[in-house]
C-alpha cells in the first residue's frame, strides 16, 4: 500500500469524540478550501460507523453549504433517524467555526436477492494504455495560471490512480466539444487486512466521484476550468446510488455527462462501472460554473 493512500485512509478514520460525534482533520487541496470528495467521504464514513451490522449506503444526498477551511478540524453530528428491519437513515452535519459546511443524507440496506436489470457499459479503451497523470499533466504545465499546478494536482490525488480516456478540459481550451468524459480510477495499493471493508470501499468512491464529474460541462464550452482561469466553480450538491458490490482497489470506469448547464449553474451526471461491465454506482451533481467578467 503506497504512502499517499495509507495517509488517505487516515484521513477518513474520524475519531469518535461522543456516541454519534465524530471529528476529522483537513488538508489542503489544489484550490483554497476542503475538497468536496473529502467532507462527503468522511461525513459518509460518520454515518457508517453508528449503523447496525451488516447494512450498507445504497443513496447519498448531499449539499455543500460553505467552503471548509482545510486549517481547521471537520465535527460531524449524526442524527439517527430511522432504524426499520430492512432500511435505515442517518443524517450528518458537518460544522466548522461554529457553522455547517456540509449536509448528507445517507439510506443503507440489508443484502437482499432481488430483479436485475442494467445499462450496458459503454466502450473505453483498457486503463493500462492510457497515460498516467503524472505523464498528462506537465504536458499542459504552460496553460496553468500556476506553475505549481501540476505539482499540486499530482499531490492531491496521488493516493488514486486517475487515467483519462481522452483529453481532460485543461487539454481541449478553445474547442468546445461532446458534454461527455470518462476516466479509469483505483486506489493507488491494495486494500486488505482490516481495510478490506466493503463500507471504505463505497467511501473511497465518494472521495473520489467530486475530482471530475464537472469536467463534460467545460468540455462543451471549450473551458479549461479554474486552473486555467476561464471558469470559477465548485459543487453545490451531490447524490449517489450504490447499486452492487464493487472493490475501490480495482479498476472502475467513470463515464460523465452534462445534459445541461445554464443560471451559472451546470449538472454533471456519472456512470461507474466495473471492469467487467457491471453498473455498480450512479452519480449526479449540480456546480455553480461561471465565467470570469475578464474572460467572458
Amino acid at each position: 500500500m503506497s504512502h499517499a493512500l495509507t495517509s488517505l485512509l487516515a484521513l477518513l478514520d474520524l475519531e469518535r469524540v461522543e456516541r454519534d460525534i465524530f471529528r476529522g482533520d483537513s488538508r489542503a487541496s489544489v484550490v483554497p478550501r476542503v475538497f468536496g470528495g473529502q467532507v462527503a467521504a468522511q461525513a459518509l464514513v460518520a454515518a457508517c460507523r453508528t449503523v447496525p451490522e451488516g447494512r450498507l449506503p445504497h443513496s447519498l444526498h448531499a449539499y455543500f453549504l460553505r467552503p471548509g477551511d482545510p486549517g481547521a478540524r471537520i465535527v460531524y453530528t449524526v442524527d439517527r433517524i430511522r432504524d426499520g428491519r430492512s432500511f435505515t437513515t442517518r443524517r450528518v452535519v458537518a460544522v466548522q467555526h461554529g457553522q455547517p459546511i456540509f449536509h448528507l443524507s445517507a439510506s443503507f440496506q440489508v443484502h437482499e436477492e432481488g430483479l436485475e436489470h442494467q445499462e450496458p457499459m459503454p466502450a473505453a479503451p483498457d486503463p493500462e494504455t492510457l497515460p498516467t497523470a503524472e505523464e498528462i499533466l506537465p504536458r499542459y504545465a504552460d496553460l496553468f495560471r500556476d506553475p505549481q499546478v501540476p505539482e499540486r494536482l499530482l499531490k492531491a490525488r496521488e493516493a488514486v490512480d486517475l487515467r483519462y480516456v481522452e483529453e481532460p478540459p485543461f487539454g481541449r481550451v478553445g474547442r468546445p466539444g461532446e458534454p461527455r468524459s470518462q476516466v479509469w480510477f483505483r486506489t493507488n495499493g491494495k486494500l486488505d487486512g482490516d481495510f478490506d471493508d466493503p463500507a471504505l470501499h463505497i467511501c473511497l468512491a465518494t472521495y473520489v466521484s467530486d475530482m471530475t464529474l464537472l469536467d463534460s460541462i467545460l468540455l462543451a464550452h471549450g473551458r479549461g476550468g479554474w486552473a486555467v482561469g476561464d471558469v470559477v466553480g465548485a459543487s453545490l450538491d451531490h447524490a449517489m446510488w450504490f447499486h452492487r458490490p464493487f472493490r475501490a482497489d480495482e479498476w472502475l470506469l467513470y463515464d460523465q455527462e452534462s445534459p445541461t448547464a445554464q443560471g451559472g449553474r451546470g449538472l454533471g451526471k456519472g456512470r461507474i462501472f466495473t471492469r467487467d461491465g457491471r453498473l455498480v454506482v450512479s452519480v449526479i451533481q449540480e456546480g455553480v460554473v461561471r465565467v470570469p467578467r475578464d474572460r467572458a
